[in-house]
């Protein structure tokens, strides 16, 4: 067996150095010139670290075994490592652990000193390990009583002040502190120096000795180790209600983002000097929305994410809708919820953080880079894996037992916050019709969903997903006396898209409350809506009697509304009232309208016709404006837009995946490259210097092609990665060598694949010593 990592890789087969590229694509970036730059790799600290961060907790105590028999410094027995995981692991479940590493390229099987079969793990492992592998410390000194007789043994005879003191380091670690002086024989500490027990670290510290740990815990050497993933059986629930509350979820969360928008199309708030929302704006849209100040701002770094509002580019920005945002609210509810979803699932910022104290105990606000997280959008992945783990509409049992789940998959990820992030991804998932009942979603499954083939698209799967499962548009309100309309669901967007102009929205949620008013009737009017057409909205589209109060309001404010009309001249007025024009003349805002009679029935005014329209208005009149036809003009301001910003979206954490094309293509210039570094032992350097002139090369390459040779070349590709390779020449010329892949011998085996080079990128040649 090898003895070195990079003899183990140089022997394994094209399949197993493809699960280690694929199972760490780090050690392909840049590509490999062969296998010894994989091997080198391997065994680099960063790299083990990144590949120990996706071990779970079985694989990390295999870890801590491998360590604490000191396979990074020699081959150890199998048996000894297995032994060490103790009672809790099953042999056949320790030797796939095992397995794994194997995969990793963390261990390989190496002889022993005595000819037997050993395992050898990378030294890096130990770098990356916890200080203290298992919480045990160093080996007992030699002289120890632990090295004559059986640990166990003399740890059970310990006095009961000696044994509290080992029990105390056992369990809190294998390092105390302690002044006690050799020789005092009444001190416990003393006398299990003395015997080699504890060893001192320096005048003030002291360690327990590896042996001792080990005999204190028995059966268990490594402590308890968990096995298999403590997740317990999962709550069922029925898929169809799963996805029907996460859709009410989904409607509400596109409600919200829909008055977000509106919001700030018309009264756009600032930006702060130091970027992002205040906190005083995030309140007050909370208030708007109905919402508390943590949904408030998820949603806005929701929309943030998806390009729907942004900083506006003028001087005084502020942040405002983007144009995108009106192609996204022509869109129908299950479009506009798969971009928002997805915009959550990949913005690298962390919504829960808004409103926490920063390192200079700042509030965070949202919008503003205290919030960014680059690997959030990794967390959030991780979690909603987790779940899709489950089937259909099943989820765990409690949160708390995801976040052990994924716990003790992970160990290494995700640092002190761990535990909150999983809580948070799943809270936020849940407000945004992701999770329902801590079960993922149907659409959900599909947002996470890798294409197969270029025209899959997960998105759109998503979207389909989600519409069946949302409760069907109604084509009714509920008039009530109070001059209310009730939705009791969704409308359907013709009669949403009326209620709107005739109605305020009171109150959101499950069922929509509408408040009629003299202001909305009027508003209704201004856009061309005539009395016949409000009436004949209400009686067709009310499941309840229309009040008789609603009916006398319309009529009220239909009598009243045009009688006065209004141009532009820069704007005029009109009316057959001459009596009415006599009294808009006396207005005290006349003179401030610049107002002029031109005839019995017409005023004229500089002033523009919007602001001439609000003045009347503000002065209890009921103007309407017209166009040069004479037809209602709707000068309802358009509200703010700006440009979209490219979305902010996670870059790859860590090294992305490689496909199997990819994987092939290196595992095939892997051995190309080991086939040129063994065929460079035998090669005969041309005359001169190591480095040859360019006619020089080309020379040496036109002749090898003529007589057949096969040549060592050394190449620098594109990327600037060095390689070297084995050829056979075909042709030169054009600034290209053509040739077959060669290997030193294989002749018989006929020609290999075509491969061409740069000429003016060969850095070196050399023909092959025929053998």
């Amino acid at each position: 067996m090898a003895r070195t990592l990079l003899e183990h890789l140089r022997a394994q087969d094209d399949a197993t150095l493809g699960a280690l590229l694929r199972a760490r694509p780090d050690l392909a970036l840049p590509a490999p010139a062969d296998t010894g730059v994989v091997a080198t790799r391997a065994g680099v600290r960063t790299s083990v670290g990144r590949a120990c961060e996706d071990l779970d907790a079985l694989h990390l105590a295999v870890v801590d075994a491998l360590l604490v028999a000191e396979a990074d410094q020699a081959p150890v027995d199998p048996a000894d490592v297995l032994d060490l995981l103790g009672a809790d692991v099953a042999r056949e479940v320790g030797r796939a652990a095992l397995g794994r590493l194997r995969t990793l390229a963390l261990v390989w099987d190496a002889d022993r000193d005595d000819g037997s079969a050993g395992l050898r793990a990378v030294p890096a492992l130990r770098d990356t390990a916890r200080r203290h592998p298992a919480g045990l410390g160093r080996p007992a000194p030699d002289g120890s009583v632990l090295r004559e007789k059986d640990p166990a043994a003399v740890m059970a005879g310990l006095p009961d002040d000696e044994r509290a003191v080992v029990d105390a380091l056992d369990r809190e670690g294998p390092v105390g502190r302690s002044r006690a002086r050799d020789g005092d024989a009444g001190n416990p500490v003393s006398r299990l120096l003395e015997a080699g027990v504890l060893r001192r670290v320096d005048d003030e510290t002291v360690e327990l000795t590896r042996e001792a740990g080990l005999g204190l815990r028995g059966e268990r050497p490594l402590g308890p180790v968990v096995a298999t993933d403590p997740m317990p059986a999962p709550a069922a629930h029925d898929p169809a209600t799963v996805d029907a509350t996460a859709a009410g979820e989904a409607l509400e969360t596109v409600r919200r983002a829909e008055g977000v928008i509106a919001a700030w199309s018309a009264a756009p708030p600032a930006v702060l000097r130091s970027g992002g929302l205040g906190v005083r704006d995030l309140r007050k849209l909370a208030k708007v929305l109905d919402v508390d100040e943590t949904a408030a701002g998820l949603l806005v770094e929701t929309l943030a994410a998806a390009s729907l509002v942004a900083v506006s580019e003028d001087a005084d920005a502020v942040w405002c809708p983007t144009t995108t945002a009106d192609r996204w609210l022509a869109a129908p509810p299950e479009t506009q919820w798969v971009a928002l979803a997805r915009a959550w699932l990949e913005m690298p910022r962390q919504a829960s953080s808004i409103g926490q104290r920063d390192s200079m105990d700042k509030l965070v606000g949202p919008l503003s880079d205290e919030v960014r997280r680059p690997w959030a959008a990794q967390v959030r992945r991780r979690v909603l894996a987790r779940l899709a783990e489950f089937d259909d509409g099943d989820g765990p049992a409690s949160v708390d037992d995801l976040v052990t789940s994924l716990a003790w998959r992970a160990p290494r990820r995700g640092g002190r916050m761990r535990d909150e992030l999983v809580r948070a991804t799943v809270r936020e998932a849940t407000a945004l019709g992701v999770v329902a009942l801590d079960a993922i979603t149907t659409a959900g499954r599909e947002l996470l969903r890798v294409p197969r083939r270029p025209d899959d698209d997960p998105d759109a799967s998503a979207a389909a997903a989600l519409r069946p499962a949302m409760p069907e548009p109604v084509g009714h309100v509920l008039l009530q006396a109070d001059l209310t309309a009730v939705a009791p669901g969704r409308l359907e967007p013709e009669l949403a898209a009326a209620m709107d102009r005739v109605a305020d929205v009171e109150s959101a949620g499950g069922a929509t409350v509408y408040r009629i008013s003299e202001g909305s009737l009027r508003r209704a009017l201004d856009l061309g809506w005539t009395a016949a057409e409000v009436h004949a909205l209400f009686a067709e589209r009310s499941a309840t009697p229309v009040p008789q109060g609603l009916t006398y309001l319309v009529d009220d404010v239909a009598r009243r509304h045009g009688r006065l009309r209004g141009g532009s001249a820069a704007s005029f007025l009109r009316s057959e009232d001459e009596a009415l024009l006599a009294e808009v003349m006396a207005l005290p805002a006349a003179g401030a309208m610049e107002l002029r009679r031109l005839a019995p029935t017409v005023v004229v005014s500089s002033a523009p016709l919007a602001e001439l329209m609000d003045a009347l208005r503000a002065a209890g009149l009921s103007p309407v404006a017209e166009d040069a036809d004479g037809g209602v003009l709707d000068l309802r301001p358009r509200g703010r837009r700006t440009a979209p910003r490219r979305p902010d979206r996670a870059g790859a954490n860590g090294s992305p995946s490689l496909s199997e094309d990819q994987v092939s293509a290196l595992v095939a210039q892997l051995r190309a490259g080991d086939r040129a570094a063994t065929a460079s032992r035998g090669a005969a350097t041309v005359p001169g210097s190591t480095r040859q002139t360019a006619s020089a090369t080309v020379a040496v390459l036109a002749d090898a092609a003529r007589t057949g040779r096969t040549v060592w070349i050394g190449y620098v590709d594109a990327a600037g990665t060095a390689s070297q390779r084995v050829v056979r020449p075909l042709r030169v010329g054009g600034g290209l060598l053509e040739g077959t892949d060669a290997a030193v011998g294989s002749e018989d085996t006929g020609p290999g694949s075509a491969v061409s080079f740069a000429l003016h990128r060969i850095t070196s040649v050399s023909v092959l010593t025929e053998t």
